[in-house]
């Protein structure tokens, strides 16, 4: 008898600037290049891997059930028109993620948001992508409360996060870290959702189980 391979279903959500797609093996150099940077490292609160290391990783973050990780695309440089299931690494922006790590309540989720390209950056995608990642969270895992916890000197992202409604909840003087939190109410998921309304989801299959991230979730 024959290999038997596992088919995953994986799901892209198309905005108006910005395509966010599973976390690829294809967008793995790409990524490992953006954290060279030590200026991204500190943004990002990340420590420095090898490729091996971030080969491992993004096998991690697609099966690990509490983080969802999108990578954000930026439509003014995808080549040719958009093709589900694959990487598009030329239009490779950032990463937006979630992590649902509160053991008293599932549903809660901390979001964080990087745009690791200077020429993407001014444009919107860092806002669009979080309010995409928000709803998708809404929608899908039921979230009822979200949390960012940022630099207190990345005045860039806690501008971000205060615009789409965030509050400051507490600062650690020891991390030097602003924690923020969103609690969705009734009219703000009603708002997010709406915000899906005008997304394009793209289903494609896959037989890596390194890319089997959102398998089963439905959107829209």
């Amino acid at each position: 008898m024959g290999k038997t391979t596992t088919v995953t279903m994986k799901v892209s959500l198309e905005g108006k600037r910005v395509v966010l797609v599973p976390y690829m093996s294809g967008h793995v150099p790409k990524y490992h290049s953006w954290m060279q940077d030590p200026a991204l490292l500190e943004a990002t609160g990340s420590e420095p891997l090898s490729l091996e290391q971030e080969y491992e990783m993004q096998i991690s973050w697609t099966q690990d059930p509490n983080k969802r990780t999108f990578i954000v695309l930026d439509k003014d440089f995808i080549e040719g028109d958009l093709a589900p299931g694959e990487p598009h690494v030329e239009a490779m922006t950032g990463d937006v993620n979630i992590y649902m790590n509160d053991v008293d309540d599932p549903k809660v989720a901390e979001v964080e948001i990087m745009i690791a390209e200077p020429r993407s950056r001014g444009k919107g995608i860092g806002k669009e992508s979080v309010l995409l990642m928000m709803a998708y969270a809404v929608k899908n895992l039921e979230i009822h409360k979200f949390t960012a916890k940022i630099g207190d000197s990345n005045t860039a992202s806690l501008s971000l996060f205060r615009k789409l409604g965030f509050e400051d909840s507490s600062h650690s003087e020891i991390f030097k870290e602003v924690t923020l939190e969103y609690t969705v109410t009734n009219l703000r998921r009603a708002e997010l959702l709406k915000l899906l309304e005008d997304v394009v989801t793209h289903t494609h299959s896959s037989d890596n189980k390194s890319d089997s991230l959102l398998t089963g979730e439905a959107i829209g």
